[in-house]
């Protein structure tokens, strides 16, 4: 079914142009802590908004191996712009945050992480009480729901998100022989850790070298995308056991807060959107765009502005009536 912006808009109970208009920002450099690290964040403020006015503010995270300069901190000016005030930071071990071993894909770190990111921005003058949302763009999506499900957020949105289970992970990664042998090299790099305080590090992403984990792949690849000076471009293979046992999907009948949900058949893994979608038991509204792939998401202009008046709108009001239709198409 094919539904254009205005009609979606009028579906949601609000005007997406007034969302929409640009606003001037500025951006704070700003330090918190999570699991006895020191993490640090943009935290990108709408002009106007102050102590004596206060904003809803979100907590914004990007896809794994990431550092906030990259699609975070993008979907974090974005909102800004739309007068939310929006946290992009970097997870521990990663960028200018803390930690140790360096450059983890920590599911359970990650959420911790996110929850603290959330009971910072609660407690901030300038940040309405009661009145923090989370926005999660791929593999953060699920840490970005699991802490929703663990938190006072008060609504939620997915872009792009990367949602897994056991199957999904054994057709991505080559079968079961394949997942078990990545967990058993994580394991070993793991112990090596431990032994001797040295991680073992691939190169996240290459043209050039072929065991990088992201070999090809666009966006990560791109100097002027996201292969940018502030991204270590590294991954610890200790980080492949966490993320290959985590499971996405028990988490969506636990989420309570509203959720937006932003996809497209032509990005990563749909057929996990789609059956973390169904599983989700509070009030729920999905826009899916055509043929927008995963790494047009993170920044491809036409996709951002649509996600991001999209979630705007759904922050302000993460209660409006949903429209009666289960597949929106934005044209």
């Amino acid at each position: 079914m094919s539904i254009s912006r205005s009609l979606i808009a009028a579906g949601l109970g609000f005007a997406l142009t007034a969302v929409a208009q640009a606003a001037s920002f500025t951006v704070e450099r700003v330090t918190f802590k999570s699991g006895g690290e020191t993490l640090v964040g943009q935290l990108y403020i709408p002009a106007g908004v102050s102590k004596a006015k206060p904003a809803e503010a979100a907590v914004v995270t990007g896809a794994w191996m990431t550092v906030k300069e990259q699609m975070a901190g993008r979907y974090a000016k974005e909102l800004a712009e739309r007068g939310i005030v929006a946290l992009a930071f970097d997870f521990r071990s990663w960028g200018e945050s803390g930690g140790q071993p360096r450059a983890m894909e920590n599911p359970q770190a990650k959420t911790q992480d996110i929850r603290a990111a959330v009971a910072f921005l609660g407690a901030r003058a300038d940040v309405k009480k009661n009145a923090i949302s989370g926005l999660g763009i791929c593999a953060s999506a699920g840490y970005m729901a699991e802490a929703a499900a663990t938190s006072n957020m008060r609504s939620l949105a997915l872009v792009a998100p990367w949602l897994h289970d056991r199957t999904i992970v054994n057709a991505v990664y080559g079968g079961e022989q394949s997942v078990q042998n990545l967990i058993k090299v994580s394991r070993e790099a793991e112990q090596k850790f431990k032994a001797t305080g040295q991680p073992t590090l691939l190169t996240a992403a290459s043209t050039t070298d072929n065991t990088a984990v992201m070999f090809n792949v666009p966006y990560y690849t791109e100097s002027n995308r996201g292969l940018i000076p502030q991204w270590d471009n590294k991954f610890n293979v200790a980080s492949w056991e966490g993320w290959l046992t985590l499971d996405a999907m028990p988490t969506a009948p636990r989420i309570k807060q509203p959720l937006l949900m932003i996809h497209s058949e032509a990005a990563a893994i749909p057929q996990g959107a789609r059956k973390f979608y169904a599983a989700v038991q509070a009030p729920k509204q999905q826009l899916w765009l055509d043929g927008v792939n995963q790494f047009d998401f993170y920044d491809s202009a036409a996709p951002v502005k649509q996600s991001a008046d999209a979630v705007a709108a759904h922050f302000r009001v993460p209660n409006a009536v949903m429209p009666k239709v289960s597949l929106l198409t934005a044209q």
